[in-house]
C-alpha cells in the first residue's frame, strides 16, 4: 500500500485518543505485508522494530521514529472521497498525515536494510489529551536495552509550504498544565451585600490577578467561568477553569505556588474557600541542539527549504521522550491553502508526505551512521 492510500484510509476512519482499536489494526496489517516485526504498546499503539543487515552482533544503536495517531472530537466539513466516515471524529490535526509519513519511510527502511543499527518506529496512540500517550510508552520501558541515539517526530505546519521543514534548537512547544477552581462562598440577594461572602466578586478578581501573570514565557489564560446566579441572585459557589503554559520546569514551580498564594490571599479578604486543583501536563519539547544542527545541515544538503522556528506556546507529549533521550521534533510544510488544524475544513497537502518520508528516513540513516 502507498502512503497516501494509507493516509486517506486513517482519514477516513478516525478514532479518538485510546480508543484506536481499528487504527492499531490496520496498522499492524500493513506492516505485516511488509514483513515488518511489530507488537502493541500503551493499549492501542504499535511498535515496530527493524534491524539492518549491517549491524554487528552486540551492536545495540537505535534510533526511535515517532507519529501519534489519534483523532479530534470534530465533525469533518471537507468534500474529498476519504473524509471521516465516523460522524464527529476528525483527523484535524494531521496524525494522518504523521503516521503515513511513518509508515512510508517503514516501507522504504524495510525494503532496504543496507543499514547498522535498529530502528524503532513507534506510531503512538493519545496525543491529544492527558496523560498522553508517550507517558504510557515509556512507563511500559520499550526502549531499555537499546543505545537510544535519538527520539525523532515531526509535526504538520501549514504556515510552511510543502517542500519546507522548521526547525529550532533547545526549548521549543511548551509544558501544558489544566488549572480549575471552585470558589465557595454564601449567597443571596444580589441587594443585600452585607449578609453576602460574594464567590463571584472574589472569581472576577482571582481571574484578572492570574491573568497578569502572563509574560513572555508564561501563558495563562481561563477559558470557562461558571457562576449560576441571576440579576439579583448571588450563587454560593462559582467555578473557573483553564490552562497554563511555561517553558521552564523551574519558572512551572514558580507559577504553580504564585497561584496558591494568589488564591488564599483573596480567600481571606474575600472571606470565601478556593479549592485549587492543577493537573500536570506534559513537559516542555526541548529539542537537542546537536540533533537540530545535523537535521538542519542534511535537510540543506536535501535541498529543502530550511526556516528556524520561534517558541510555540501549544504543548505536545513528545516532551516526555525529551526528558528519557536526544530528541528532535521539528515541523513539516503542508501549505497554507490546508487551513488551521483543529479545525472542520484542515486538509493538508499530501504532497508534503514525499518530503517528509525521505527527510525521515534519511535523518534516521544519518544519525545511525554516525
Amino acid at each position: 500500500m502507498d502512503p497516501v492510500t494509507f493516509r486517506r484510509h486513517l482519514h477516513a476512519h478516525p478514532e479518538l485518543s485510546f480508543r484506536e482499536h481499528e487504527t492499531a489494526a490496520f496498522i499492524s496489517r500493513q506492516l505485516a505485508d511488509l514483513g515488518v516485526e511489530h507488537r502493541p504498546v500503551a493499549r492501542t499503539g504499535i511498535l515496530a522494530t527493524l534491524r539492518g543487515d549491517k549491524t554487528p552482533e552486540g551492536d545495540r544503536r537505535a534510533v526511535v521514529l515517532r507519529a501519534d495517531i489519534d483523532a479530534l472530537p470534530i465533525t469533518e466539513q471537507c468534500d474529498v472521497a476519504w473524509r471521516s466516515q465516523n460522524e464527529g471524529v476528525m483527523h484535524a490535526c494531521g496524525h494522518d498525515m504523521h503516521a503515513a509519513v511513518l509508515f512510508g519511510a517503514v516501507q522504504r527502511l524495510a525494503a532496504a536494510r543496507d543499514f547498522r543499527g535498529t530502528v524503532l518506529a513507534l506510531f503512538q496512540p493519545g496525543e491529544e489529551c492527558n496523560p498522553g500517550g508517550a507517558s504510557l510508552v515509556l512507563a511500559e520501558k520499550p526502549f531499555e536495552g537499546y543505545d537510544i541515539r535519538a527520539v525523532i517526530g515531526e509535526h504538520v505546519e501549514p504556515q510552511l509550504e510543502v517542500g519546507t521543514l522548521g526547525f529550532r534548537a533547545g526549548k521549543y512547544m511548551a509544558a501544558s498544565d489544566e488549572i480549575r477552581f471552585r470558589i465557595h462562598g454564601t449567597g443571596g440577594h444580589g441587594a443585600m451585600r452585607h449578609l453576602l461572602k460574594d464567590p463571584v466578586a472574589a472569581g472576577a478578581e482571582l481571574l484578572t490577578r492570574l491573568i497578569a501573570l502572563n509574560g513572555e514565557e508564561c501563558v495563562l489564560s481561563i477559558g470557562r467561568v461558571e457562576a449560576p446566579g441571576a440579576t439579583n441572585v448571588i450563587p454560593d459557589e462559582v467555578r473557573m477553569e483553564g490552562t497554563l503554559r511555561t517553558f521552564d520546569e523551574r519558572e512551572r514551580t514558580i507559577i504553580h505556588r504564585r497561584i496558591g498564594i494568589i488564591a488564599a490571599d483573596i480567600d481571606a479578604r474575600h472571606g470565601v474557600r478556593t479549592d485549587v486543583d492543577i493537573s500536570h501536563g506534559y513537559p516542555c519539547v526541548v529539542n537537542d541542539e546537536l540533533l537540530v544542527k545535523r537535521a538542519v545541515t542534511l535537510a540543506k544538503a536535501d535541498s529543502l527549504k530550511v526556516e528556524m522556528l520561534p517558541l510555540r506556546t501549544t504543548a505536545e507529549d513528545f516532551g516526555f521522550y525529551c526528558r528519557e533521550y536526544p530528541s528532535i521534533f521539528y515541523r513539516l510544510g503542508v501549505g497554507a491553502a490546508a487551513g488551521r488544524t483543529h479545525t472542520a475544513t484542515f486538509a493538508p497537502d499530501e504532497r508534503a508526505l514525499d518530503t517528509g518520508i525521505a527527510f525521515m528516513r534519511h535523518l534516521a540513516l544519518e544519525i545511525l551512521e554516525k
